[in-house]
């Protein structure tokens, strides 16, 4: 479980911990928006949202995408596979990277594994399979707060 940290304009800035979250209020640095009903950590409620009581600016959020990761591939694809739709629990690389296809947003998938067995190391038109995503670079906000 992770604490939500809000800008003090209220837009999300990231997910802490809730040790790190707890040593921000003990800092004073940040004010509880959103409690766990009946939880306490010591004498603070336990928080879901935290908002700074300072403006911090995100000039690292503004004009690079977010970084190509696993956890953000299976989040872009909402769980699903990516050539059947069931739960996929794999990451495929759309062009093999015994290829020289690369791990980036654009060439890699989430998979399930019958799927990904399926396809092995040839691409989706070898292997007679068709992709119903179109692999795309998610914005921040898809791949930073779920």
């Amino acid at each position: 479980m992770g604490v939500l940290v809000l800008n003090a304009s209220y837009e999300p800035l990231h997910k802490v911990s809730l040790t790190h979250a707890i040593r921000m209020l003990v800092r004073q640095v940040a004010v509880v928006e959103e409690v766990v009903e009946g939880a306490t950590f010591g004498t603070f409620p336990v928080p879901r949202v935290l908002r700074l009581v300072r403006y911090v600016t995100m000039k690292w959020r503004y004009g690079r995408t977010p970084s190509w990761s696993k956890r953000g591939v299976h989040l872009r694809e909402n769980g699903r596979c990516a050539y059947c739709e069931r739960p996929g629990d794999t990451v495929d690389h759309i062009v093999p990277v015994s290829r020289g296809g690369p791990s980036d947003w654009l060439n890699t998938v989430l998979a399930c594994g019958p799927c990904n067995n399926r396809k092995r190391d040839r691409t989706p038109a070898e292997a007679g399979m068709r992709l119903l995503v179109t692999p795309r670079v998610p914005p921040w906000g898809e791949v930073l707060f779920r």
